[in-house]
């Protein structure tokens, strides 16, 4: 069914199975075709590999916050005599011994609010919304898992608050999972917020942090028809605190490991946008292969 515009609005003619192949198309030459693919596919291979990356980086930044902070590996060695595995002024910074609740001597159980600042989305005005890249972008909760918000607004809110790439976003409604965002700078709306580190606490150390305690409620609201996640509820929260020294230490090793997840998944964005902006001029003719090879090598 072919549309095409009547005078008054859109008319549908049916085409009958025999006239396709009257139809003519543009194609390029085979080995342009293949150029083309080969091109293609380098740029989806290059955003596979970044995706594979980031997966790596982060369970290192995961196993490594576990096994000091969780399983506290280091403290459970020196009480069995086992050797160091880490160098000796990291190794220095973890007690000898585990205190009668099970934790680390010396280490506290403190408020979320010891850790950072919670910044809460404003109610921005849904028919200011636009798909026309007319403002800035909105993260709303269906925005989280990719990254990518699906529409702007040009409305300053006097409660706004700007998200920028590797802050930690999280969905009040439905899941309460958390992102290291990794998209553009974006205003937040309401029921997603931000977890903003307070000074000398690591990024990747509150983020890793989070997970069981936002875990743990997302279990418990199971029953409800539609869970949501309150203040209430994060006031609550509480984080084991290792010392200035220890959080200090991890953030230096665990820093440059989310700072090139962001990087990286910002690479992946605009290899996919230029992947999308060259297929149909590739393939109506209008650009070349061998074009984009030489501009390449200009620059090189």
């Amino acid at each position: 069914m072919l549309e095409r515009s009547g005078g008054g609005g859109s008319v549908y003619t049916n085409v009958s199975k025999s006239r396709f192949s009257d139809i003519e198309l543009l194609v390029p030459p085979l080995p342009e075709q293949r150029a083309i693919a080969a091109t293609l596919g380098a740029l989806d291979d290059k955003i596979e590999l970044n995706r594979k990356m980031n997966a790596t980086l982060e369970a290192m930044a995961r196993a490594l916050f576990r096994d000091w902070f969780v399983d506290f590996g280091p403290t459970r060695a020196k009480m069995e005599a086992r050797a160091p595995y880490l160098s000796p002024d990291l190794w220095s910074l973890f007690p000898n011994r585990l205190d009668a609740e099970g934790k680390p001597e010396g280490w506290e159980v403190r408020s979320v609010y010891d850790f950072a600042n919670v910044v809460y989305g404003a109610p921005f005005a849904s028919k200011q919304f636009n798909t026309d890249s007319a403002g800035i972008p909105l993260i709303r909760i269906r925005d989280l898992a990719t990254h990518e918000p699906g529409v702007w607004t040009e409305e300053v809110h006097p409660k706004g608050h700007l998200i920028e790439p590797g802050d930690i976003v999280v969905g009040m409604d439905g899941e309460f999972r958390l992102h290291v965002w990794k998209g553009a700078p974006a205003w937040l709306n309401q029921r997603v917020c931000h977890f903003e580190p307070r000074p000398g606490v690591p990024t990747a150390f509150l983020a890793e942090a989070l997970i069981e305690p936002l875990a743990f409620f997302e279990r418990g609201k199971v029953g409800t028809t539609v869970i949501h996640l309150g203040k209430g509820d994060i006031d609550t929260f509480r984080l084991l605190h290792p010392g200035t020294e220890l959080l200090s230490a991890f953030g230096e090793i665990a820093r440059s490991l989310i700072d090139a997840t962001v990087k990286n998944a910002t690479e992946s964005r605009t290899l996919a946008q230029t992947r999308d902006l060259l297929l149909p001029r590739l393939m109506s003719g209008e650009l070349r292969v061998a074009d984009i090879n030489s501009e390449e090598a200009e620059h090189a």
